[in-house]
């Protein structure tokens, strides 16, 4: 697995990488409740707890343990990952941004006897590897608990590290204008002082 190349050896983007496996990002729904979906701090950028929501908007739900196989499971991790690209993305513009995945806390809805929830979250983990290669690696947390919104399988929170947004070329030109400007006029001032 690992982030895909094409000819010459350089890296297919995130979202044509994404697009080649058949998964569109949509714009994310709102918060059902009071919170928002990211917050960023300097570059680190936390997104908030997601579950396994479908386009429709239904949710995959079922209890490890009792209704729910792991491999269905691994699967709805996967879209939770989806779903967490898409507020991501909504919310940097761009997921070429993404310097790296840092760190996933995954929730597993799951019986007090079922000691499986780390291969559940690898539904997640594996597809965030496919999608940004080593950028994907990420340290992690899978925990089991007995109650969850919707019944649904796994929630889980992520934290991304991101690169600055780039300057779009409007904007270069605009400041490396205004910087010229500076000087001339810092140059017209000290002619005149001089004279």
């Amino acid at each position: 697995m690992g982030m895909d190349r094409v000819s010459g050896g350089i890296p297919l983007k995130v979202e044509a990488k994404l697009k080649s496996m058949g998964i569109v990002l949509n714009a994310p729904p709102s918060p059902d409740f009071s919170f928002v979906g990211c917050r960023q701090v300097g570059n680190l950028v936390w997104v908030s707890g997601h579950g396994p929501r479908r386009p429709d908007g239904t949710w995959v739900s079922g209890r490890l343990g009792e209704d729910i196989s792991v491999t269905d499971a691994q699967a709805a991790a996967k879209l939770v990952a989806i779903n967490m690209l898409q507020t991501l993305k909504a919310h940097i513009g761009d997921l070429d941004r993404v310097k790296q995945v840092v760190k996933l806390l995954c929730l597993v809805n799951s019986t007090p006897d079922f000691r499986q929830q780390p291969l559940v979250a690898n539904g997640a983990s594996d597809f965030l590897y496919e999608v940004f290669g080593e950028a994907g690696r990420h340290t992690r947390s899978s925990v089991g608990i007995t109650s969850v919104f919707e019944n649904i399988p796994i929630e889980i929170e992520m934290i991304v590290e991101v690169r600055p947004a780039r300057r779009s070329p409007t904007a270069r030109s605009a400041r490396a204008t205004g910087t010229s400007a500076k000087r001339g006029r810092t140059a017209g001032q000290t002619k005149k002082r001089a004279v």
